[in-house]
């Protein structure tokens, strides 16, 4: 049977997640069917240090008040990885400017110096962090959220597994030995009439752990097409799944599309949990129940992927694309291509 379109977004307590036994199946078997309906839940009681999520939001302000000749010094167009900052405007999504600016850094790696790997390989590399004489102890605050939440991803996943009937380790032997994850923390000034924060897309990879701070403006796109409010509640974060969950469960499980729009000033804080780069993205084999749920399902059966550059040229709409990326390194390349054409011109003029 069709699931109904959903109108809020639940909020689930991980206490059980420490229990064993038929506690813990239980929790799995709630995420797994929000998972599945849903794409999006809160979560609270979840282990991550409050008082190092307060310090991230502490250090912010500070740094996004820094003057833009300042910030430019790791401005993100300076990364052949990719990494830095964007001023409101940099980035683009379905070929729309997002009405924010953020600091990206990404799992550091020594940089890929063959050029003739896959291009993928080039987004190794390190990251870009300010002076810390301009923001004292920015880096080992955001360095140490960064582990928490990677533990909290890492628990989800493995709860999802359960929940997909595979062995709870299944995600954490896909991830490999040199796992790739964002971190994303970002300042949304007031959205202008007609536009938003970042615009209505689904994330790349496959889990989000998400700091939304303490004013709304995320908002989940349900089955009829309604925006709906993600609530804000205190010491909570906000999970959320990828495209490769979804094309990885042959569409059981959903990346649900997003948008921010802010009435106030914003920040929020992102932790985006990704594999190694060449980790392979077949589609899992699983049981008949769960193709038959997709097969009843037109929401599921009909779920696409984000298009990219080349798509979005050529008409293709925003989220109606077939997944075509065999690696996670290539879901990233497409990823960084549509949104930053002109960084990939700049530093990759080959692969233009």
């Amino acid at each position: 049977m069709a699931a109904e379109a959903f109108d809020q977004v639940p909020v689930v307590d991980l206490t059980r997640a420490t229990s064993s036994g038929e506690d813990r199946a239980a929790l799995a078997a709630e995420i797994g069917a929000i998972c599945h309906e849903i794409g999006f839940f809160v979560v609270v009681n979840h282990g991550v240090n409050l008082e190092l999520t307060n310090s991230v939001f502490s250090l912010m302000p500070k740094m996004f008040a820094l003057d833009d000749e300042v910030k430019a010094q790791v401005a993100r167009e300076r990364s052949p990885h990719f990494r830095g900052w964007d001023p409101v405007g940099a980035e683009s999504t379905n070929n729309r400017p997002d009405i924010r600016e953020q600091f990206d850094v990404w799992t550091d790696w020594p940089e890929q110096s063959a050029r003739d790997a896959a291009p993928y390989f080039r987004l190794l590399g390190p990251n870009q962090w300010l002076s810390d004489d301009l923001v004292p102890g920015h880096r080992a605050i955001m360095e140490a959220w960064i582990g928490e939440c990677a533990d909290l991803a890492i628990d989800l996943l493995g709860l999802i597994a359960m929940a997909l009937g595979l062995p709870e380790d299944h995600f954490a032997v896909l991830f490999g030995e040199q796992s790739m994850s964002l971190a994303k923390f970002i300042h949304y000034p007031p959205t202008p009439e007609g536009g938003a924060g970042v615009n209505a897309h689904h994330d790349t990879g496959f889990l989000t752990v998400l700091a939304t701070g303490a004013n709304p403006g995320l908002q989940v796109e349900n089955q009829n097409g309604e925006w709906i409010e993600v609530p804000t509640v205190a010491n909570s974060f906000v999970i959320n799944l990828g495209e490769m969950l979804q094309a990885m469960t042959g569409n059981y499980l959903v990346a649900t599309p997003h948008r921010v729009v802010a009435t106030d000033e914003r920040y929020s804080a992102g932790y985006f949990h990704g594999p190694s780069l060449n980790a392979e993205l077949a589609l899992i084999e699983l049981d008949d129940t769960f193709v038959r749920a997709v097969e009843a399902s037109p929401h599921h059966s009909s779920a696409g992927f984000m298009a990219r550059l080349d798509e979005t040229d050529a008409g293709v709409g925003d989220m109606a694309s077939e997944t075509t990326a065999e690696t996670y390194g290539q879901q990233l390349w497409n990823y960084f291509h549509r949104s930053y054409p002109d960084i990939v011109a700049k530093h990759h003029p080959d692969l233009v």
